[in-house]
């Protein structure tokens, strides 16, 4: 459906009025937003790369990231790896500006929650609970020789320890941030980028958090499961670009091959 410049119009105006408020992510999705609903863009167009959105809007490069996630998840974009982001079509007058949480805020929010349901758990957790630990680490290492990565020993690992605070409160909280990792649009978009690039739970990171969990010291076990959680926002904020290396390291050595071949005949 083509959609008339009156119509872009208002829905940047929209955009423009919601963006008094919200995260710094979410001010530079609405600015990108206007800018599509206002022509600067067309199908098919090239936007600036990340680093140059990111001097242009004078923010972070997660936090465009975390923007061009937005875009995407609501079909404006398509960001392709080591190529960089394409209009896909512009907002109608019907689209408004949407925002989940997205995997950068929630990584966010279980490094504080994690972090003292872990100190909590030092206190309390058993040596059974322990041992159940430790397996489930070995499962871990198992799921990641896997083709496809369910996670379900990284969930069980992280749950066990809400358990072991004794605090239901705390293991709804808990359940309830990993229920959102597969439910919010933006958190499993990129989630999923991360799989693609194949980037998995550490195992050396949950083993750590085991040992510090069997000192029965809260502080240790705190700073070794918010260690972990910051790794993970690491991870998530370099998985395309783990990706594009990847891709460029099968390239040359691809052309390396096919020159090998011309200079063997």
């Amino acid at each position: 459906m083509t959609i008339s410049k009156k119509g872009r119009k208002a829905a940047a105006s929209d955009a423009a009025a919601a963006q008094a408020n919200g995260r710094l992510y979410q001010r530079v999705a609405h600015r990108l937003f206007q800018e599509l609903a206002n022509g600067k863009y067309a199908v098919g167009d090239r936007l600036p790369a990340e680093r140059e959105l990111a001097i242009e809007h004078e923010v972070s490069r997660p936090a465009v990231r975390e923007a061009m996630i937005a875009l995407e998840v609501q079909g404006l974009i398509d960001v392709r790896v080591g190529s960089g982001a394409y209009v896909r079509r512009l907002p109608g007058v019907d689209d408004r500006p949407g925002f989940n949480v997205t995997a950068f805020e929630l990584t966010e929010a279980r490094l504080l929650f994690e972090g003292e349901s872990a100190a909590l758990a030092a206190t309390n957790i058993t040596e059974a609970e322990l041992d159940e630990l430790e397996a489930l680490v070995r499962q871990i290492s198992d799921e990641n020789q896997r083709r496809s990565v369910t996670e379900n020993a990284d969930r069980d690992f992280h749950m066990l320890i809400a358990r072991a605070t004794r605090n239901l409160a705390i293991v709804n909280a808990i359940e309830e941030l990993w229920r959102l990792r597969s439910t919010s649009p933006e958190c499993a978009l990129l989630h999923a980028k991360a799989r693609a690039a194949n980037v998995r739970p550490v195992v050396e990171e949950h083993s750590a958090i085991v040992e510090a969990l069997r000192t029965r010291d809260p502080a240790k076990a705190r700073a070794a499961m918010r260690a972990h959680l910051a790794a993970v926002i690491d991870h998530l904020l370099f998985a395309t670009e783990e990706q594009a290396l990847a891709k460029a390291r099968e390239a040359v050595a691809s052309t390396r091959r096919r020159f090998g071949n011309i200079a063997s005949i």
